[in-house]
């Protein structure tokens, strides 16, 4: 089976096609590019560089959140554009487990971040042992102080450290080093989300057995878009205003 699967969640991007959990080829970028400019190209090179027709894969995958709400819209909509035109199935992936599944042959409890800006993180916790992955806590949006009390129960239930990984990996670590010491942080070049992750997550938990048609493709986005956001506020507080008047 050939999965393609791209991933444009946050501030990087990547593309990469595998074949029966093999992957024959991975194109990832960092350089602050939007990922408009970045995605598809990198998803052309992907299947010339291997010799693939786009309507020779059988399975296409995306982190479909949570992250950056126009990085996942870009990701979502360029999976069920190609899945749409090939008549394939898709298949979403949670932007965490794929951030989890980059430390897969590390021992130790997985906190998988992602910079929520306003002091929060998207985050999610799993358990690995150096070969399987187990989901510890749900995806959630939470504030980084509330994230080291759940970490910390984790680390005694568990009698493992912690890892961090993931674009929030860094901010974790520094806030909460005090109350997680023997803590670790992903290595630059596993630290951030990329595809070879997504694939591994999709192999290992045959996310492949949950594919959809591409129309019922959703994202996930935990909270509302920082428009909306500022939309609401500004709701709120009219509606405060017309109540004292």
């Amino acid at each position: 089976m050939k999965v393609l699967a791209v991933d444009s969640s946050a501030v990087t991007a990547s593309a990469a096609l595998a074949e029966d959990g093999k992957i024959l080829a991975e194109f990832f970028q960092n350089n602050g590019l939007t990922h408009s400019q970045t995605l598809m190209p990198m998803v052309k090179a992907v299947l010339d560089f291997t010799g693939t027709d786009v309507r020779g894969i059988d399975l296409f995958a995306v982190t479909n959140g949570p992250g950056s709400y126009t990085g996942v819209r870009i990701g979502t909509s360029a999976v069920k554009g190609m899945a749409g035109v090939c008549g394939k199935p898709c298949v979403g992936v949670s932007t965490l487990l794929a951030a989890a599944h980059n430390l897969s042959d590390r021992d130790g409890v997985i906190c998988a971040a992602m910079d929520a800006r306003c002091g929060q993180v998207y985050t999610a916790s799993f358990l690995s042992d150096g070969k399987n992955i187990e989901r510890l806590t749900d995806d959630d949006a939470i504030p980084i102080s509330e994230l080291g009390g759940l970490l910390d129960e984790l680390t005694k239930k568990f009698k493992k450290n912690v890892i961090f990984v993931g674009d929030g990996a860094k901010i974790c670590y520094t806030n909460l080093s005090e109350l997680l010491p023997d803590a670790a942080i992903a290595s630059e070049q596993l630290r951030y989300q990329r595809t070879s992750g997504v694939l591994s997550a999709v192999f290992g938990h045959e996310l492949y057995r949950q594919a959809v048609r591409a129309e019922e493709l959703t994202a996930v986005y935990l909270r509302p878009s920082q428009a909306e956001r500022e939309r609401m506020a500004k709701d709120t507080e009219q509606e405060s205003k017309n109540g004292y008047a």
